[in-house]
């Protein structure tokens, strides 16, 4: 509930929290180790919230489906306190994700304008750094985006919608991608062309009482 008292007077918190279909989702979440195949998925985003950073760095899961979703070229992100699920995922090569990337979450000013340092079991700034990743922040409690590739990280709930943003961006179609479906359609035009030619030609065979090997 603290949350979302300190969320009220934001509308995007606000309409994903009051609509009923959203929430139906939210609370019918599938398990994380059911989740196997990758393939299926643009982007994992990991929320925020004190409780992840007792849930989420040691999470075999999470580490996984991370790992999975880099190595794929995929979008890996998370905001405020959502990157504590990266400081424990270790690559292919043996390698931290973060190590020697932009990373942004909760700040260790932000946790003592909080009273939360002494509570947490260590920070993201801290650990993060400890990781390797090349720590950025903005002012305290302001909006501050990280993005290094697919890896696009938040600082505070400020940060969320900026952040959502950002991968929205990166999701979205290149030119590239644009002339690459527009070859791919034209290819399936000439082959359902080519197919329906093939066709009239062995109705026409056939009406002719021809015969063709």
């Amino acid at each position: 509930q603290g949350s979302v008292e300190a969320s009220k007077e934001d509308e995007s918190c606000m309409k994903f929290y009051n609509c009923a279909e959203t929430m139906a989702r939210v609370n019918n979440t599938a398990p994380l180790a059911s989740i196997t195949d990758m393939s299926v998925y643009d982007a994992v985003f990991f929320a925020g919230g004190f409780g992840t950073m007792w849930d989420f760095p040691d999470n075999e899961d999470i580490q996984r489906i991370a790992k999975d979703m880099w190595e794929a070229d995929k979008i890996v992100s998370g905001v405020c306190h959502g990157p504590c699920a990266l400081v424990n995922v270790v690559l292919s090569d043996g390698t931290s994700l973060v190590a020697g990337k932009e990373v942004s979450a909760f700040t260790n000013a932000e946790e003592d304008a909080v009273s939360r340092r002494a509570v947490v079991p260590w920070t993201c700034e801290d650990k993060l750094m400890e990781k390797g990743a090349v720590y950025v922040q903005g002012d305290v409690f302001g909006v501050k985006v990280a993005e290094a590739g697919k890896l696009i990280t938040g600082q505070n709930p400020p940060s969320a919608k900026p952040t959502a943003v950002a991968i929205c961006q990166k999701l979205a179609p290149t030119a590239d991608d644009i002339d690459a479906l527009r070859a791919k359609i034209a290819e399936l035009e000439k082959a359902l062309n080519d197919c329906h030619s093939s066709l009239h030609e062995c109705e026409c065979a056939h009406g002719n009482g021809e015969t063709k090997a």
